[in-house]
């Protein structure tokens, strides 16, 4: 099965169904349950770095570097998330903390409004995949993988070019054609959130994982989450800069 997130692919549970284990088995409503708990701890991180700037912001970037190394542990240590991916969501919601307090600081309330619409679409999107409103079929995932892979490779070139000094006007335009192509990422990035439940839900029922991939699927989930409120974020400071 294709899937939008990278992080939850057929590889990452194939992995763990040649290995004994003890503890209990992956589950769905597990899975919900550590993605919440990972939710809490990212926006107490977000909270403290918001409250704190002044005193963090120098601290950007390392924690930033810091924390995607929590990242690739996880990624390439799929065991280490239980005890990992609380340190990566609260690491994360720092990060995220100070890059929230930069934008407030221009645009005065915009924080709240993208957090209440993240978390909106995030259970909007539960919701739909609960109550079956969109169907997640082979078509659907096809094409919401193809999109998230293309916008992935322009977030690579992007950065490409900006580490060798090249503007990327899309990260500093407030164009017509800028906010359509943010609210189309935004779309891809909550779609994703169908695929991700949907592939989770198929491999509870079928694949027999280890609990701690509740752990690690719940950090996928956050990714996906992270991506959705930085592209909400971008998209109305867009718009109130018109």
């Amino acid at each position: 099965m294709a899937n939008g997130n990278p992080l939850l692919n057929e590889k990452a549970f194939e992995q763990t169904m040649s290995r004994a284990y003890t503890g209990g088995i992956m589950t769905l409503q597990g899975t919900l349950n550590k993605t919440f708990f990972l939710l809490l701890l990212c926006a107490v991180g977000g909270m403290l770095g918001f409250n704190h700037y002044q005193s963090l912001a120098g601290y950007y970037l390392l924690a930033g570097f810091a924390v995607f190394a929590v990242a690739m542990i996880i990624i390439f240590k799929k065991n280490t998330a239980p005890l990992l991916a609380p340190v990566y969501a609260f690491g994360e919601g720092l990060v995220l903390g100070l890059l929230s307090a930069a934008y407030n600081a221009q645009y005065q309330g915009i924080v709240l409004q993208a957090v209440s619409i993240t978390l909106l679409v995030f259970f909007a999107m539960l919701f739909i995949y609960r109550t079956g409103i969109i169907k997640v079929n082979r078509t659907f995932i096809i094409a919401i993988t193809a999109a998230t892979g293309a916008i992935a490779l322009f977030y690579l070139i992007s950065l490409g070019l900006m580490l060798f000094g090249v503007n990327v006007a899309y990260f500093s335009s407030t164009s017509t054609l800028s906010i359509v192509i943010n609210v189309i990422i935004c779309l891809v990035a909550a779609f994703n959130f169908l695929i991700d439940f949907h592939f989770i839900d198929v491999m509870t029922s079928e694949i027999t994982a280890p609990k701690y991939m509740e752990w690690y699927a719940g950090f996928s989930l956050m990714v996906t989450l992270v991506w959705l409120y930085v592209e909400i974020l971008r998209l109305l400071g867009r718009s109130r800069s018109r």
